[in-house]
This record gives C-alpha cells, sequence and structure tokens, in this order.
C-alpha cells in the first residue's frame, strides 16, 4: 500500500512539474541602440562604453542602427562581430550600402543563434541614403520561433523616402508567418504620418499618453527609437525603459520587455 501511495505522489508531482512548464511565461527582452558608428558623444571611438549599455541592460535581442563594417572611420572594424564579442551574443551585420571604404547599415545582437538571416532592402527617393531592413527568425529557450526584424528609416526631413519605408515594412509584417518584433530608429514621433502607417500592422510599445522620448541622449526631447510587435493578441508589453547614457551615443537606448502570450 505504501508502495502505491508513493507511486500515486510521484505521478501526481510529474504531472504538475510538466504543467508548471507549458504554463510558464515567455519573456524576452529586446533593445534598440542607435551606436553613432561608434563614436560617442565626446568625439571619440569607444566600443566598451557602447557595449556596456548592452551588458547592463542584459537583453535577448538588440536592434544596432548607424553601424559600420569596416569603413575608415570606424577604424576597420566589423562593429557588430566587435560587440557580439564584448557582449556574448551572436552579431550580424546588414548592408545599407557602401560607405567610407567599407559598409554602413544594421546590425543584430542575440543570445540565440539563426534558423535564418535576411537583408532586405527599403525603398527610398534618388539621391538619399539607401536604407534595409535586418531579419533574423531564431527559436527562444521557450522553444518558441519568432522574428526580429533590425531597420533604421531616412533622416531627411520632408519624410518621403520615410514614408516609403514604413509602406514597405508594412507588407513585411503581412507576410510574417511567425510573431515578430520590428526595432529601430525610426526617425520620426508618435502621431506622425510615418508612425501612422506603421502602426496599421505593428503594434507599439509606448504608452500613447506618455511616449518617452529617446533623442538626445543628453536631454530627451523626441521619441524616435522604437520596439514594435505584429500578431498584437500574441504579445504584451510587460515594461519599457529608456537608458539615457550620454557618453556612448547621441540616441537613448530603448529597453522593452515583452511577453509572449500562448495560444
Amino acid at each position: 500500500m505504501k508502495k502505491i501511495f508513493l507511486t500515486i505522489l510521484l505521478t501526481a508531482f510529474c504531472f504538475s512539474g510538466f504543467a508548471q512548464k507549458t504554463d510558464k511565461k515567455t519573456t524576452i527582452k529586446v533593445l534598440s541602440f542607435n551606436i553613432l558608428h561608434g563614436a560617442t558623444t565626446l568625439g571619440d571611438f569607444n566600443l566598451d562604453a557602447i557595449a556596456k549599455v548592452i551588458i547592463d541592460t542584459d537583453p535577448d535581442l538588440v536592434a544596432l542602427q548607424e553601424v559600420d563594417f569596416k569603413t575608415r572611420r570606424a577604424h576597420q572594424y566589423d562593429l557588430a562581430t566587435e560587440l557580439g564579442w564584448c557582449t556574448k551574443m551572436a552579431p550580424l551585420f546588414g548592408r545599407a550600402m557602401y560607405f567610407d571604404g567599407g559598409e554602413y547599415g544594421e546590425g543584430i545582437l542575440s543570445k540565440f543563434s539563426f534558423i535564418s538571416s535576411e537583408n532586405i532592402p527599403l525603398p527610398y527617393e534618388e539621391g538619399k541614403e539607401p536604407r534595409a531592413a535586418l531579419k533574423i527568425t531564431t527559436v527562444l529557450s521557450s522553444n518558441d520561433t519568432i522574428s526580429f526584424i533590425a531597420t533604421h528609416l531616412d533622416h531627411e526631413k520632408e519624410g518621403t523616402s520615410r514614408q516609403l519605408q514604413a509602406e514597405k515594412l508594412v507588407e513585411i509584417a503581412k507576410k510574417q508567418k511567425y510573431p515578430s518584433i520590428l526595432a529601430g530608429d525610426l526617425n520620426d514621433t508618435p502621431g506622425s504620418k510615418t508612425i501612422n502607417i506603421l502602426e496599421q500592422e505593428w503594434a507599439p510599445s509606448y504608452g500613447k499618453m506618455n511616449p518617452e522620448p529617446t533623442y538626445p541622449s543628453d536631454n530627451p526631447r523626441l521619441k524616435i527609437d522604437y520596439v514594435m510587435v505584429n500578431r498584437l493578441g500574441q504579445w504584451r508589453v510587460i515594461e519599457t525603459k529608456v537608458i539615457a547614457d550620454t557618453i556612448a551615443s547621441d540616441h537613448c537606448a530603448y529597453l522593452v520587455t515583452l511577453e509572449l502570450v500562448k495560444e
């Protein structure tokens, strides 16, 4: 009888543990950070200052903007790879254009390996800077598959290229197979035509009543750095935080903790 009772208890414990594991919430920390091509606001070149912001916030995924690949101004460093080494994260670079003897574009750092990656050119007006969206698909430690897109939209005042790029990102959102996150320097403010276009398919993480300015880092007045999600019903925003390091970059880093809601 004691053996039977013990077996029942062990069986109940095992099933209880399994239920707790499957019901566990899946959270992910996402950081968007414009790194000023490795420079700092002091005018020097200091990857350690950038890496420290990333290490201190401990994100799972990072979208990097203004990333140089072996340019002269960045001392011919591959910035994404260098920062990956410093932070112990998997790095990826995506070219938007050739520049200064090397390349310039976006980067991704990830605690998880990549199933696939794609660098998607974005539309732009003739004579303007080319822009791109760097996309990876990965499997989280919870065994959930997601996609993550890092981008940097056009900075020109009139915004025509930026709006074209937003429309392309809406098209991309509609084609996503997995729950997806978009992060980056979008160079426009909440309520602008650019952001309104994006919000047709990408839900914002910021509060409408408190959009949390991210630029400039020494006195943030404008919200231009974002984390957004598709499939609104599958994501819940847990926390947002603006990291105003006045040395590491002229942009604040923007950290968002998300919960992937199980269907």
